[in-house]
């Protein structure tokens, strides 16, 4: 790799620790402005250290994670947790509802009265 001895690329390392799927994925999100290391955009080839903060928005949520250790290759889930400090605002509830409007398996296809009830239930 062509890197200084104490720094990863921030895509590459994004990808080690399991906060995105593929690195692809990784360099398109900092491309894309979701990544910011220490508060500024980041550039996918921008080098991390122990110690920066960096702010991914993936997924429908922000995390924040401190970057602890330097991490070059894939590894697994608990070696990955233990590579930065999450400071992520906790996930936002789901809602405890029953899904509406499910039929059941085998009932055929709905009545013009059945999908109007559907309707009326789902507020349309």
């Amino acid at each position: 790799m062509s890197t200084d001895e104490g720094t990863v690329r921030i895509d590459s390392w994004i990808w080690s620790v399991r906060l995105t799927k593929t690195r692809s994925l990784a360099a398109t999100a900092c491309r894309g402005g979701h990544v910011r290391l220490n508060g500024e955009r980041a550039k996918p080839s921008q080098p991390v250290r122990p110690g920066d903060e960096v702010r991914l928005r993936h997924a429908g949520r922000e995390r924040v994670v401190i970057v602890k250790q330097l991490v070059r290759k894939r590894v697994g889930a608990p070696a990955a947790a233990e590579a930065y400090v999450d400071n992520s605002p906790p996930p936002p509830p789901r809602e405890a509802v029953a899904p509406v409007g499910v039929r059941d398996r085998g009932t055929g296809r709905p009545t013009k009265r059945d999908r109007r009830e559907m309707e009326q239930l789902r507020g349309h």
